[in-house]
Order: structure tokens, then C-alpha cells, then sequence
């Protein structure tokens, strides 16, 4: 897909298992166990909570991320990041901002790993790019990649080719770098599952072009605001348990107000 200025053999840590997040306990116990090197695919309808939790994923998990945003300012994304990291409210983070009195906030985000690229649509030179910037600086791939999400890829809004191909060049992207590539995508939310059963993540067939196919992992996502969860199904599991339906699925607690998890 492209080459690197500084190309470099791939990640040495390509096939381990990523480090577990304490809130995903109950993803692991089902047997699911993302890698270096893998395409997990997160997907879940409209508002259900896809960004927030893949973001708290790769913050908690600590390794050198590159997150390539289509459809979050800069502000949102980093206040979100910032309530992640400190413990506080994002409306506090923002009164702080608009204070001028940030720099507890700032200190804070410099210890994160997740660095952010922004704009829409998203382009392959852009990620090209900005994978060469990040060679140049720190003389190694990220081990963790973001596309968030599917659809704000260059011209793969309702193109199904496009979606097809994007996904292709996201497979070779893993492969060259190590690194594993986490691409949110959408379901559905004109099916009767989705009338009938919103707070239930949506099943592999109701996710947009049957793209769920595709990863080694893919997860759906839908929020439940009557029990404050978040319902997590993994609908493909390329090396070991999964469920297609949907039906079963793990429970993970959220705590909005701090663009937080934690375990059940």
C-alpha cells in the first residue's frame, strides 16, 4: 500500500496478544483476544458509543497509537481524551479552556500515546503521510492504528467497491506495519433489530456491506442507557469464539460523564 521513507522490518511483536484492559475482563473470559498485527473491526449504529470505547481501548492499553479522525474536531477529541486521562468532566475540561486555565489538562494529554491526525475525508496519503512522520520521529512504526471511521475514507461514503477496497488496503497496512488497525464502521439502524431491540449491538448481518467478514475480530457495540452499559457482541472471531447473532453478548459499564469504562 505505500513505503515509508524509513521503511523498517515489521513489528517484532507482530502475532502477541495486545495488553488487556482491566473493563474488557469479560471480552477475554469469552475468548476473544485481539493481536499485533490483527484488523478488529468496531461497528454499532449511530450514537452507540463506537469512538468513546475504542478510544478509552488504545488510551488504557498504552501503546504508540495513531488515530486518524474523520468526523471529531480536535477540541472534542482531545477534552474527550483529557476527561479519559484526568477524572474530570468534560464540561469542567472545557470551562478550563475557556478560562485559560488548562495546563493541568495539557500535562496531562502529553502522557498520552495516542497522537491524532484530523480531516475529512480521510485520504490514503494522509495516513501515508503521517505514517512516515511518525517513522521519521520516532524511528518505528505505531503499534496501534485507528480509522475512525469506514465511511469518512475518501470516497467510501456509499461506495460499496470503495468500502471493499479499503478494507483490502487495511489488511496489507497491518501486514506491512505490525501494527494492529482498529476500523470503526456502521450497522444498520433501519432493521427491525435495530427498532425492536436498540440497546441490543447489532448482529453481523445487519452491519453496512458485510463488511464484518473481513477482520480477524469484529465487535458490535450498542448502548444501554437504561442499565448505563455498554453491550459488546463479537459477531466474528476469526481464532475463537464468537456469535453472529449478536445474542450474546458481554455487559461493560460506562461512565459518560468521564468517557470511561469499567468492568461489571
Amino acid at each position: 500500500m505505500f513505503t515509508a521513507s524509513r521503511a523498517l522490518s515489521r513489528n517484532i511483536s507482530d502475532g502477541k496478544e495486545l495488553p488487556r484492559v482491566p473493563w474488557l475482563r469479560d471480552l477475554y473470559r469469552y475468548g476473544c483476544t485481539p493481536r499485533h498485527g490483527q484488523v478488529v473491526m468496531v461497528v454499532g449504529r449511530s450514537g452507540s458509543g463506537k469512538s468513546a470505547l475504542t478510544m478509552a481501548w488504545v488510551q488504557d492499553m498504552g501503546l504508540p497509537t495513531l488515530y486518524f479522525s474523520g468526523d471529531m474536531s480536535a477540541f472534542d477529541a482531545s477534552t474527550r481524551l483529557a476527561s479519559m486521562v484526568s477524572g474530570e468532566t468534560v464540561p469542567m475540561i472545557e470551562a478550563a479552556f475557556d478560562a485559560g486555565t488548562q495546563t493541568e489538562y495539557v500535562d496531562a494529554l502529553a502522557e498520552s500515546k495516542v497522537t491524532f491526525v484530523f480531516g475529512a475525508p480521510i485520504t490514503w496519503q494522509r495516513v501515508t503521510d503521517a505514517l512516515e512522520a511518525y517513522v521519521e520521529l520516532w524511528d518505528a512504526y505505531p503499534e496501534v492504528l485507528v480509522i475512525d471511521n469506514l465511511m469518512d475514507l475518501d470516497g467510501a461514503e456509499s461506495d460499496y467497491s470503495v468500502q471493499m477496497e479499503a478494507m483490502s488496503i487495511v489488511t496489507e497496512l497491518a501486514r506491512e506495519t505490525g501494527a494492529t488497525v482498529f476500523i470503526l464502521h456502521h450497522a444498520s439502524d433501519k432493521t427491525m433489530d435495530a427498532k425492536n431491540a436498540p440497546y441490543d449491538p447489532p448482529n453481523r448481518a445487519d452491519v453496512k456491506g458485510g463488511l464484518s467478514e473481513k477482520p480477524e475480530i469484529s465487535l458490535s457495540i450498542a448502548l444501554d442507557p437504561r442499565r448505563g452499559t455498554a453491550n459488546v457482541a463479537v459477531i466474528k472471531n476469526r481464532n475463537g469464539r464468537s456469535d453472529p447473532t449478536a445474542r450474546h453478548f458481554i455487559e461493560i459499564g460506562t461512565e459518560p460523564e468521564l468517557s470511561r469504562f469499567h468492568a461489571l
